[in-house]
């Protein structure tokens, strides 16, 4: 059994999360710049046998949890093929899916069949007009979907919110009651620097700390010591409606890396041990021509090595490159 790797603080890694595209089938507005047109070259793009040898030199190295994302992973020819191999690769104990929603009308019953068990599915407002302000998309497949995975069994369904005031500010009890209703876990996440455009700013920040205020004053809120996930959340059971909520608040959450058990790999091969920081390995000259093996479990525990204490969100962040090309 191999055993899992630990940083240079001694916090356990054994989770990566996988983006196999930087497209997205709906142009997210708060996450993309206004006729944003810089996508990568389809050679640029790893290849799923480049993906999965990757996968199985990080589980020989500890890594146990695999998430795959984009931009919006559902576009891509071949995913539930791909979702199958990850599933079956020896080694691995999770696989987890982060999706927009909106293509999974057609995709959610192959993606069970493959094996997938558990996702995360993006979901910013409930009013059609107010989801489309923010994603440029129509809701309708998307809650579609979500009925979906919820009737199939899906071991772990999530619904992630973005929070952004004076834009889906007005939507958190309707969204809370909608996954209440359905026993539906929802996280509410705060905006982070992670776009090319000014889009985290005073005036749309919403921390988590100001939802949680307003959530006690509204309801009775016990902390749950039950994780229902492999991430930073801090979930709460909010007694009068029902709902088991999570708050995701990099920014807000002064303690927020201090668990941190992640590395994300972009489409393109780069291998970053932290969302908030340039820092990242490009792991191409152990996959291309050929496949390296020994190259590339070099460049992993290289990478892992410089693995940040912190993000550097709080400290006048610059992003080289937007969320989607980075991996959701």
């Amino acid at each position: 059994m191999n055993t899992s790797q630990t940083d240079s603080f001694g916090r356990t890694v054994d989770y990566l999360r996988i983006s196999i595209t930087d497209r997205c089938n709906e142009r997210c507005l708060y996450c993309l710049p206004e006729n944003y047109s810089n996508w990568l070259p389809r050679g640029e793009i790893l290849a799923y046998d480049e993906l999965l040898a990757i996968v199985k030199a990080a589980v020989s190295l500890g890594f146990k949890r695999f998430r795959v994302t984009g931009g919006e992973p559902l576009i891509r020819p071949g995913v539930v093929k791909f979702i199958r191999d990850l599933s079956v690769t020896p080694g691995v104990e999770c696989v987890h899916l982060t999706t927009n929603g909106t293509l999974l009308p057609e995709l959610a019953k192959p993606l069970f069949d493959a094996g997938l068990r558990r996702i995360n599915i993006s979901l910013d407002a409930l009013d059609p007009a107010i989801y489309h302000a923010i994603t440029n998309g129509d809701i309708a497949p998307v809650l579609h979907g979500i009925k979906l995975v919820k009737e199939l069994g899906f071991e772990s369904v999530k619904l992630n919110t973005v929070l952004m005031r004076g834009k889906n500010d007005g939507e958190i009890f309707r969204l809370l009651d909608f996954a209440a209703e359905h026993d539906i876990v929802i996280r509410f996440i705060e905006l982070m620097p992670v776009s090319l455009t000014e889009m985290l700013s005073e005036k749309n920040f919403f921390p988590v700390t100001e939802l949680l205020a307003k959530l006690q004053r509204e309801d009775e809120l016990e902390p749950l010591a039950k994780s229902f996930g492999v991430g930073p959340a801090k979930y709460f059971r909010l007694k009068k409606r029902g709902a088991t909520m999570g708050l995701i608040g990099a920014l807000s959450d002064l303690h927020f890396c201090e668990r941190c058990n992640k590395m994300r790999l972009t489409c393109d091969g780069k291998l970053r041990p932290c969302l908030g920081n340039h820092l990242e390995t490009d792991l191409k000259p152990a996959l291309r021509p050929k496949i390296d093996t020994v190259r590339l479990l070099e460049f992993i525990r290289e990478t892992l090595v410089q693995k940040p204490s912190e993000h550097l969100f709080r400290n006048n962040y610059q992003p080289q490159r937007v969320m989607t090309a980075i991996g959701g």
